[in-house]
């Protein structure tokens, strides 16, 4: 595994892995539990939007992770208790703009500048929202990120005559010429082919690419959590299920 890419939020590595198992990371990515709001009850709304608007917008808004039962696995059988729910609420008066910082209680949201809706003279937005815990195989909410991958390109240069056609029309400008044409950080290309039709127009068939053997994996997190625990919990949901899958 080479890393190109690791911070909190995001991380990008290159494997020779093959495409059954970094599709089986990927799916195994939902079913990471992860909180979000998943009632909300609403008392007043003066706002342009309809109830299940706000609703839908506010389950969206991530939610740091908080120690929590699974809605399934608590003792409450699903009625909602304080071991796996938290609860939260949110009163503004316009006008102004009603942001995902305006919802207070025991969850944190982890970006405070998404905006929710925008209230007038006179307008008023008040309810009460749970959050649970989730996974994003039940819902999308629950997702913990964007996880995917695609085949690092192979690029076959030959008979260049420097015409810079594609140098110009790679929309990620990754294409430089000096003598002839070279490739710069090869993991960015995603197989456009911008530059290959930018060549035979010119009347030349210089450019090759294929997909490689080599895998680009990206793991784009949320903010729930960090994008080395998605990689790591997905590793683990695959190994529980294999278990699973030996003992059936």
């Amino acid at each position: 595994m080479k890393i190109i890419q690791k911070d909190k939020e995001k991380i990008i590595f290159i494997s020779e892995i093959d495409d059954s198992l970094a599709n089986a990371i990927r799916r195994s990515a939902n079913e990471i539990a992860v909180m979000a709001v998943d009632e909300v009850e609403i008392s007043r709304n003066d706002s342009v939007l309809y109830d299940e608007i706000i609703a839908h917008r506010i389950g969206l808004i991530p939610l740091k992770n908080e120690k929590l039962k699974l809605r399934e696995e608590c003792d409450c059988k699903g009625k909602g208790c304080m071991k796996c729910m938290v609860q939260m609420k949110l009163s503004v008066k316009g006008p102004g703009i009603v942001y995902s910082k305006d919802l207070k209680g025991k969850a944190e949201v982890v970006y405070e500048k998404i905006p929710i809706v925008i209230l007038q003279e006179g307008q008023e937005l008040e309810l009460i929202a749970f959050a649970r815990l989730g996974k994003g195989i039940n819902h999308a909410k629950f997702s913990p990120g964007l996880v995917y991958y695609r085949n690092m390109a192979e690029f076959e240069i030959k008979n260049c005559n420097s015409c810079k056609e594609c140098v110009k029309q790679c929309p990620l400008g990754l294409i430089k010429i000096e003598k002839k044409a070279e490739v710069e950080n090869v993991w960015k290309c995603d197989l456009c082919e911008s530059c290959v039709e930018a060549c035979r127009k010119k009347g030349n068939d210089s450019i090759t690419i294929k997909p490689g053997k080599e895998i680009v994996f990206f793991i784009e997190s949320w903010g729930q959590i960090e994008a080395k625990e998605i990689l790591a919990e997905s590793i683990d949901a695959i190994k529980e299920n294999l278990k699973i899958a030996g003992k059936a």
